[in-house]
């Protein structure tokens, strides 16, 4: 599918939380049960680092970075958050945004992204692998669904090779 990848703004908010729950209603993509507002969801991502894949009007995933902690020594430390719609998933979409994410990520002096992801998310496992990120240690029983199910969390890293090697 002919894709471009570009910012994620305000404007589409709308198709970006549907596509978030499209992978909250998977019950392996995140521990969230509904979706928040703009506002909110505005507050907690790095403004620097927000991508979607389009196809015309059509808005196929997104991507974006969340600080992990307010400490300034963690500055250059960033959580991924990565959602491809429904019907285009397995397309290399995911690969395109995350690819870019990483990128643009560099470009704002990031040198450690992480990702936390269920174990059972094994799409999600092998994307950020083929990405550049590793394996670095597993949570178990970390998180509950909504359906009381328990789930462990593979955490995942990338460091960069340009940024933070000094």
């Amino acid at each position: 599918m002919n894709h471009k990848i570009q910012e994620l703004t305000e404007t589409h908010w709308e198709d970006v939380a549907r596509i978030y729950l499209e992978g909250i209603n998977t019950g392996k993509a995140t521990f969230q049960t509904a979706i928040p507002n703009w506002e909110e969801w505005d507050k907690g991502h790095i403004k620097t680092c927000r991508l979607i894949a389009c196809s015309g009007e059509k808005i196929l995933g997104w991507g974006a970075l969340s600080p992990t902690s307010s400490r300034c020594v963690y500055a250059g430390i960033a959580e991924v958050s990565i959602y491809i719609g429904e019907g285009y998933r397995g397309q290399g979409i995911g690969k395109a945004i995350l690819s870019d994410l990483v990128k643009l990520s560099e470009e704002n002096e990031f040198w450690t992204l992480q990702s936390g992801i269920t174990k059972e998310n094994t799409e999600s496992i092998g994307l950020h692998k083929s990405c550049g990120f590793r394996e670095i240690g597993i949570r178990e029983k970390v998180g509950k669904m909504s359906n009381g199910v328990w789930h462990d969390v593979v955490l995942m890293e990338r460091r960069s090779n340009i940024v933070g090697i000094d």
